[in-house]
Formats: structure tokens, C-alpha cells, sequence
């Protein structure tokens, strides 16, 4: 089978299309055709091992996993004996937290898999499992309630769209930031109001919010501390020595409280998620399409950092229903 190598830290060049052999499922996995894959920031950040405590799960001098992608759909092509969830033909999307997607064929198992929701196709679907898993961690893990004032930071890209979607399904009241481009579409997932980050400073607004996720890690928790309520929460989607710190300082001290979690591929979580795309609650926003092997293109465009909604990569054919 193809898939899309790289054997050492650097950049987008490290990435080379290559045969490979075709893995074979074990008994309690599915082998699954991959139908569309995508390139997130974990990818590129695990490309470049940037930041470097990255090395300490991908490797110190070299990846241990030489295959990128955490999320994919695809169908099934056969299932080991002790799968009782899925058979042959199953239509299915989901993650992998140990990479592997940027391939033809992947093997998971039964329980990092769902089937795929019914009003997508598989290039939507695909895009589902990290960002919309890790908007959907992130705000239980600040404790969303209803009536909370909920503040997006990077409200228009691959977790900020679904994190704006979920707050408001959560009927939260929903403040995005994004650039000037990407106004309506904030505006039309749901944002109760929008900030444009070149015009206006969020933090100097004297608005103060119960919930503050930088869904882009432009922000630090001391930037954003003044903005937050009395017992508000600070969320990062980006791990770093200073906000552990700060996890720790006002885990113990203070009201205001800086949190990062690891999103995790929970099968109960994919499920919750797919009923509401099936209810019309949350969509996908797709913003460029790129074939396997103009994968270091997607890469080279994603670590931009510009991309509104996902970026995805087309594994088998150029659109499927």
C-alpha cells in the first residue's frame, strides 16, 4: 500500500510517498480503506518535534512512529475474529491517537471507531474525530453550563469551528475571535458576537467571560487573566512549561484556573458527536482539499496557520458519498 513516510524531524520534505506493507488487522481490530484523511497541528508539530518535549512521546533523535494523521474515515475491508461491533463494508470514521492515517489502509481497534454519520461524506467525516473530540473535551473540561459566557480564540479554524457549535449547543453565550476573512463564517456557526483580532484586543475590552479557550494557543492564561470572571477558566489547546506551571499555581491558589487536558479518541464521545451532525446541530467547514501525495503542501499551508475549518486529504478518489 502507499502512505506517507518521514524517518526524521524536519520540515514538510521529510514527508516521502512510499510502498509499504499492507497491515493486517489483529483480533480484536478492523483493517479500514482509508477514504480521506487530514493534516492537523499535531501533525506538523510532531513532524518538526516542535515544541521539543514532543520527542519525549515521538522519539528523542528519531519519530517512533513513522506514519502521520489522527483522523480518518473509510469502510471497512475485514475485521479480526473477536470484533463483534463491525463487519465487512461498514462505513466508519474515527482516530488514532498513535498516528497512522496518512496511509491507504490502517487497522484499529473496534473501540477508536464509529460509523460514520449519515449526512456526510467521508472528506466531512474525517475531519470530525480531533477537532471536534478536543472542542468537546476542552468545554466539559471547563465545566460549560448553560448561560456561561464562553470566549473562542481562533473561532475559525479546525477546532475552533466545532468549539463555537458545541458552546452554543450547550447554550453557552458565544463570543469568537477571528480576522476580518472569517467573520461570517463565525457568524454563521452559531457566535453570538464576533471580534476581529486586528482591529480590537479582546483582553481590553473590560468584557469579562466564565470560559476563555485559545483553541490556537495565541493567548497565554496571564494575557487573558484580567478577561475572566471571578471563578473563569483559562483553556489551551497547546501543552507548555509556563501554563503546567500555571495548572499547578492555580490549581492550588486563586479562583481563576488555567487548564490544558489531551484530547482522547473515546468512542462514547464519537458517538455523542454524531448524533448531533445527524440532528443538523454541527457541520464540518473544509477549507482546501489536497491528494496523499501533495501532503507536504497541506502541511506547508496548515502550519500557516490561516486555514478556516479543516484541511483534508483525499486517500482514495476525490469525493465520496
Amino acid at each position: 500500500m502507499k502512505a506517507i513516510v518521514y524517518r526524521k524531524y524536519g520540515p514538510p520534505e521529510a514527508l516521502h510517498l512510499e510502498d509499504i506493507e499492507k497491515p493486517v488487522p489483529k483480533d480484536n481490530e478492523v483493517l479500514i480503506k482509508v477514504y480521506a484523511t487530514t493534516v492537523t497541528p499535531m501533525d506538523w508539530r510532531f513532524r518538526k518535534a516542535d515544541p521539543c518535549f514532543m520527542r519525549t512521546q515521538s522519539g528523542l533523535i528519531r519519530p517512533k512512529i513513522n506514519i502521520l494523521g489522527v483522523e480518518l474515515a473509510g469502510e471497512i475491508e475485514s475485521v479480526g475474529k473477536d470484533v463483534k461491533l463491525f463487519k465487512k463494508g461498514d462505513e466508519v470514521f474515527g482516530g488514532s491517537d498513535r498516528g497512522g492515517a496518512h496511509a491507504e489502509y490502517i487497522c484499529l481497534s473496534e473501540e477508536e471507531v464509529v460509523i460514520k454519520p449519515s449526512n456526510m461524506t467521508y472528506e466531512e467525516a474525517a475531519a470530525v474525530p480531533f477537532g471536534a473530540l478536543t472542542a468537546l473535551q476542552f468545554l466539559r473540561k471547563g465545566n460549560i453550563q448553560s448561560g456561561h459566557k464562553v470566549l473562542i480564540n481562533g473561532a475559525s479554524g479546525g477546532v475552533g469551528t466545532f468549539a463555537v457549535q458545541l458552546a452554543k449547543y450547550f447554550r453557552a453565550e458565544v463570543t469568537g475571535v477571528c480576522s476580518t476573512t472569517n467573520i461570517e463564517l463565525v457568524q454563521s456557526l452559531g457566535a453570538d458576537k464576533v471580534i476581529d483580532y486586528t482591529k480590537e484586543d479582546f483582553t481590553k475590552s473590560g468584557q469579562t467571560y466564565d470560559i476563555i479557550f485559545d483553541a490556537v494557543a495565541k493567548n497565554s492564561f496571564s494575557h487573558c487573566k484580567g478577561s475572566l470572571n471571578i471563578k473563569g477558566i483559562y483553556l489551551s489547546t497547546l501543552g507548555s512549561l509556563p501554563l503546567f506551571l500555571q495548572m499547578f499555581w492555580t490549581s492550588r491558589i486563586g479562583t481563576k484556573k488555567a487548564i490544558f487536558t489531551m484530547s482522547q479518541n473515546r468512542a462514547e464521545d464519537l458517538i455523542f458527536l454524531k448524533e448531533l451532525i445527524e440532528a443538523g446541530k454541527m457541520r464540518t467547514v473544509i477549507d482546501r482539499r489536497y491528494s496523499l501525495n501533495e501532503i507536504a503542501e497541506a502541511h506547508k499551508y496548515s502550519e500557516k496557520g490561516h486555514a478556516k475549518g479543516k484541511v483534508i486529504v483525499t486517500v482514495a478518489g476525490e469525493s465520496y458519498v
